[in-house]
C-alpha cells in the first residue's frame, strides 16, 4: 500500500482491509509489546512494515531491497508520487509483476514504468491514461477483478484453439513421411489435407475462443510470464506427442484395414510405390496374385484418402471435447454451449466427410462405403476420449 497519509493512519487503513493480516507485527508493534526500545528489535521479525517517505528518501537501492526481500507486508505512507517510482523499481528488481493505480500527472512516471499501468477514466488526467496499460472507466476497484478474469479466460479459450488446430497436424504429416520413406501408395491427398485445414477444423477452432470460463478460473495462482507461456512444451506434447499420434494411428488403421480388402496386405505395400503410380502398368499384383489395373488401383487409393480423412474428422470430434476444458473435467465443465456451436460443428464435421463421397461429381475421386470407416469411427471415438479422460487428470500445467 502506497499512500500519503499519515503512517498511524495508514496503517490503521492497511489493518482494516487486509493488507496488514491480523497477527503480523510491525517492529514498533514487537518493540510494544516487548516493552524495549526500536531499535533492539530485528527488522527480520517483523512480517509488516510502514515506511515513512521520508526514511524512504534517504534509503539506498539495498536498504530498500532488505525491506522487500524480508517483509511480505508493507505499507508505504506520507510517500509522494515521484516516490512511486522508486518503490516500483524496487519490486521490480525482485522479480514481482507490479501493477501501479494514479490518476495524476506526476503518476505518469510509475504508470509507464509498472508492468501493469492502471489509470483512473473519469478521474484521471490525459497523460496518466496515456502511460497507463489498463483505465478503469467507472474509477471503481472492482472492475480491476473482471479485466483479470477477462484477460484469463481469453488466454486459456487461445490455448484450448492452439492446441485443437496443432493436434491434426500429426495425421496430415505422416502420411507423406511414410509415402517418401517406406514407398507405399499416398494414404491421404493434398485436397482432404486442405477439406481439414480450411474446411472441418476452422469452425470448431474458432468456437473454442467463446468458451465460458472454468469454474475455477479465479482461484488459480497468477501464471508465472517467464515460463508460463501461450504454446509451452506440455501443450506440444499433448498435442503432437499424445493425441495426434493417436490419429495418425487411427487413419493408418482405416487405410490398411481397405487396401487388406481388397488384396494389398501391409506387407506387399512396402516399395510398392513407383510401380503403383506407374500409368503404364496394368498387372500389378496383390498379395492373393491377383491383378489391377492403374485405374482400378487408383480407386482403392482415393477411397483411402477419404477414410483417412473421415477418420480424422470423427477424431478431432472427441478432441474437441478435450480441448474444452484445461482444468476441470467435462462433468465439471458442463456442455452448456449454445446451438449454433453444436450446429455448426456437426454441420461442418459431417457435411465435411460425407460430401467427398456423396456428392455429384466428387464419388468417382473421392469413392467410400460406411462400412469402410464405421469400425474404425467407433473404436478411435472410444480411444481418445479414454485419453482425453486421462489428460484431464494430470495436465494441469498446459
Amino acid at each position: 500500500m502506497v499512500t500519503g497519509d499519515h503512517p498511524i493512519t495508514a496503517k490503521a487503513i492497511a489493518k482494516g482491509v487486509g493488507i496488514i493480516s491480523e497477527g503480523n507485527e510491525t517492529v514498533e508493534d514487537i518493540a510494544a509489546r516487548l516493552n524495549i526500545p526500536v531499535s533492539q528489535v530485528n527488522p527480520r521479525e517483523a512480517k509488516a512494515c510502514v515506511v515513512h517517505g521520508s526514511d524512504l528518501k534517504d534509503m539506498t537501492s539495498e536498504q530498500l531491497d532488505e525491506i522487500l526481500k524480508n517483509h511480505t507486508e508493507i505499507v508505504f505512507a506520507r510517500t509522494s508520487p515521484q516516490q512511486k517510482l522508486i518503490i516500483v523499481e524496487g519490486c521490480q528488481r525482485q522479480g514481482a509483476i507490479v501493477a501501479v493505480t494514479g490518476d495524476g500527472v506526476n503518476d505518469s512516471p510509475a504508470l509507464k514504468k509498472a508492468d501493469i499501468g492502471i489509470a483512473m477514466g473519469i478521474s484521471g488526467s490525459d497523460v496518466s491514461k496515456q502511460a497507463a496499460d489498463m483505465i478503469l472507466l467507472d474509477d471503481n476497484f472492482a472492475s480491476i477483478v473482471t479485466g483479470v478474469e477477462e484477460g484469463r479466460l481469453i488466454f486459456d479459450n487461445l490455448k484450448k484453439s492452439i492446441a485443437y488446430t496443432l493436434t491434426s497436424n500429426i495425421p496430415e504429416i505422416t502420411p507423406f513421411l511414410l509415402f517418401i520413406i517406406a514407398n507405399i501408395p499416398l494414404p491421404l491427398g493434398t485436397v482432404t489435407i486442405l477439406c481439414i485445414d480450411l474446411g472441418t477444423d476452422m469452425v470448431p477452432a474458432i468456437s473454442l475462443a467463446y468458451e465460458a470460463a472454468e469454474s475455477d478460473i479465479m482461484k488459480r495462482q497468477p501464471r508465472n510470464s517467464q515460463t508460463d507461456k501461450l504454446v509451452n512444451e506440455r501443450l506440444i506434447s499433448m498435442a503432437y506427442g499424445q493425441i495426434g499420434m493417436i490419429q495418425a494411428l487411427g487413419g493408418f488403421f482405416t487405410y490398411f484395414v481397405i487396401l487388406a480388402e481388397n488384396g494389398f496386405l501391409p506387407s506387399r505395400l512396402l516399395g510398392i510405390r513407383l510401380d503403383w503410380d506407374d500409368r503404364t502398368m496394368n498387372d500389378l499384383e496383390d498379395s492373393y496374385g491377383q491383378e489391377w489395373t492403374y485405374e482400378q488401383r487408383k480407386v482403392v487409393e482415393f477411397t483411402c484418402h477419404t477414410a483417412f480423412f473421415a477418420s480424422i474428422v470423427v477424431v478431432q470430434w472427441a478432441d474437441l471435447i478435450i480441448c474444452k476444458t484445461r482444468r476441470n473435467s467435462v462433468f465439471q465443465q458442463g456442455m452448456n454451449i449454445s446451438g449454433t456451436f453444436i450446429g455448426l460443428t456437426s454441420d461442418t464435421a459431417v457435411t465435411g466427410s460425407s460430401a467427398l463421397s456423396l456428392c455429384p461429381g466428387c464419388a468417382t475421386e473421392f469413392p467410400c462405403n460406411l462400412g469402410d470407416v464405421t469400425f474404425p469411427f467407433l473404436s478411435l471415438h472410444c480411444l481418445t476420449t479414454k485419453l482425453g479422460c486421462h489428460l484431464h487428470c494430470c495436465r494441469s500445467g498446459m
